[in-house]
């Protein structure tokens, strides 16, 4: 009997460090590409997508997958050598600085920012200045009153609560983070970031640009793409060139640092927590930031939608540039609507053999570690375990308990295929 048979495969919620991430060259805007009909993506689907972010005033758009491009789109007069301001997702990219300074010794995010920059720095008794970090900076817990938000100097930088006790979003004392490493470096964040990270993967464009009090990162979108694959790759990029080192401080960017808000690490924004304070309202939301993404996604996000979204497990790299009907500081709500459009691009395919539903059944689901696989025949069989882009990780021979706990955890599809090469049953098993 012939069925339709529903690939639709959920999230990984770990690294895979099997996974073979390419690198684009550095000496060319070259970049190897994986046809969509790899990853079992429907053309009208892609097409929706597109749709989709052409009504939100989208500029350009990547799909990465392991490194190599799936999608990529550029809108209206946007080109791939276009540059557009990454906005709050370049704070992602100061994390990243400050942890390579830290790295050779030029500071330590845990000791006070007046020890940088100076006393008097805010207008708070010093005994509570001195209570701010650079760790405080990174984490958004300074204490300090953001309702003055963007401002950077002393008379408006006023005391709410004392550092580390209260998450709120608040821009000056993140952007004061260019102020503790231009003084701690001796160098511009431009001449630090060209040294330090630009030149080491092969940016061909990126500088900072002051705009007010704010300073904005500026780049191609393929550029961002560069990012977010250092990132997925553990800050580590082709031929074994280390960017960063400290394996402790990349964890950290992408793990909660605070009890506050669980879903915010070092400048970076966590998904799959229990909890999520947006940067509109300092009053906690339950739930995560994207439920309909990979659990494991850690985002670069700024206003209008500028994403840089990483899921490791998956191996997808998500990027985003544009505009947006609305003002959202993180655009946290398209970050989460885009992902839904890309986790629904398989397509439903068809099984051109039989499917004999009744003569295995496989058990218990969910698990933490073993399944069992019952049937009724004696007959050399296979078990084959996909992932949540179909690509197989695992096949057995003749196997009735299977070990699945040196997987990631997540949703596989697990399928019995007797002797004739005839599926007998298909599972979505939940790895917990």
């Amino acid at each position: 009997m012939k069925i339709l048979l529903f690939i639709s495969l959920f999230l990984l919620t770990c690294n895979s460090d099997a996974q073979n991430i390419y690198f684009p060259p550095s000496n060319n805007n070259t970049w190897d590409t994986l046809s969509y009909s790899k990853l079992n993506y429907c053309a009208d689907r892609i097409d929706s997508l597109y749709k989709y972010l052409a009504d939100q005033k989208t500029k350009s758009f990547i799909l990465l997958k392991d490194g190599k491009i799936v999608l990529e789109k550029y809108f209206g007069t946007y080109t791939k050598d276009s540059i557009w301001p990454w906005y709050s997702a370049g704070k992602s990219l100061t994390a990243s600085l400050i942890g390579i300074a830290q790295e050779n010794g030029f500071l330590d995010i845990h000791k006070k920012v007046s020890d940088y920059i100076g006393k008097g720095w805010t207008s708070e008794p010093q005994a509570k200045e001195d209570l701010i970090t650079v760790w405080n900076q990174l984490t958004m817990t300074s204490g300090l009153n953001e309702l003055a938000f963007y401002c950077i100097t002393p008379n408006c930088l006023l005391y709410k609560a004392d550092a580390g006790t209260r998450w709120a979003y608040h821009n000056g004392p993140y952007n004061l983070t260019r102020d503790v490493l231009e003084a701690t470096t001796s160098q511009s964040i431009n001449v630090f970031t060209t040294l330090r990270i630009k030149n080491k993967i092969g940016m061909q464009s990126g500088v900072w640009i002051p705009s007010g009090t704010n300073h904005y990162f500026f780049s191609s979108a393929r550029d961002m793409a560069r990012y977010g694959i250092l990132m997925q790759s553990k800050m580590v990029w082709a031929n074994n060139t280390m960017v960063l080192k400290d394996t402790a401080y990349y964890r950290q960017m992408i793990s909660t640092s605070q009890v506050m808000n669980p879903s915010y690490g070092l400048l970076w924004w966590l998904n799959g927590k229990s909890s999520h304070i947006t940067p509109e309202s300092p009053q906690s939301i339950s739930g995560s930031i994207a439920p309909h993404a990979p659990s494991d996604v850690f985002v670069a996000g700024g206003a209008m939608g500028q994403f840089i979204s990483v899921s490791p497990g998956t191996g997808l790299i998500m990027i985003r540039q544009g505009l947006s009907a609305t003002d959202d500081l993180a655009a946290l709500d398209m970050h989460d609507q885009i992902w839904e459009k890309i986790m629904k691009l398989n397509c439903v395919t068809t099984a051109s053999r039989s499917i004999q539903w009744e003569n295995s059944k496989i058990y218990p689901n969910p698990t933490n570690s073993f399944i069992h696989v019952d049937r009724q025949s004696n007959e050399n069989f296979r078990i084959s375990i996909a992932d949540i882009v179909g690509h197989k990780v695992k096949e057995l021979i003749n196997q009735r308990e299977v070990n699945m706990s040196d997987l990631c955890k997540g949703v596989y599809l697990v399928s019995v295929i007797n002797k004739n090469n005839q599926i007998e049953t298909v599972a979505k098993i939940v790895l917990q």
